[in-house]
């Protein structure tokens, strides 16, 4: 029971060292990093597989070719989180801003997409980026 309990106050303390909203994006980095990735690149064929950068979505080798940039990228990510990396400001706010991008072009490029919801996906999109180019005393301490 005593570990159980050290366990919860370790991830308390954790989680209390960093504001809320970057808790969820270090999850979301945890989560793609050992979980979604790995799957990703290793058991999902190269026929269903899709990538999307800036917007335009590569899919079969394409995609797979540029699955480790997404690994490294969201690896980097959560270990910066994790740590609170100084470097991590202004990096987590420019990869943001190029998820605004992509969300707005690929929204526009997109059979069914249109400019009211690639305005909308941007915009969704922004609030973190916004928050986290705002953040950078967070990741001095």
């Amino acid at each position: 029971m005593e570990n159980i309990s050290s366990l919860f106050g370790t991830l308390s303390k954790d989680w209390h060292s960093r504001p809320w909203w970057m808790n969820l994006i270090f999850y979301f980095c945890l989560y793609m990093t050992f979980i979604y990735l790995p799957f990703d690149l290793f058991l999902k064929p190269v026929e269903g597989d899709e990538e999307i950068w800036f917007g335009f979505t590569l899919t079969g080798w394409w995609a797979k070719a540029t699955e480790p940039l997404h690994w490294l990228i969201y690896g980097l990510g959560a270990y910066g989180f994790w740590r609170m990396k100084t470097w991590m400001w202004p990096w987590a706010s420019v990869y943001a801003a190029q998820i605004v991008i992509a969300m707005f072009t690929w929204n526009i490029l997109n059979d069914m997409g249109s400019l009211i919801s690639a305005f909308i996906s941007a915009f969704i999109f922004s609030l973190p980026m916004i928050a986290l180019w705002r953040s950078r005393e967070d990741f001095i301490n």
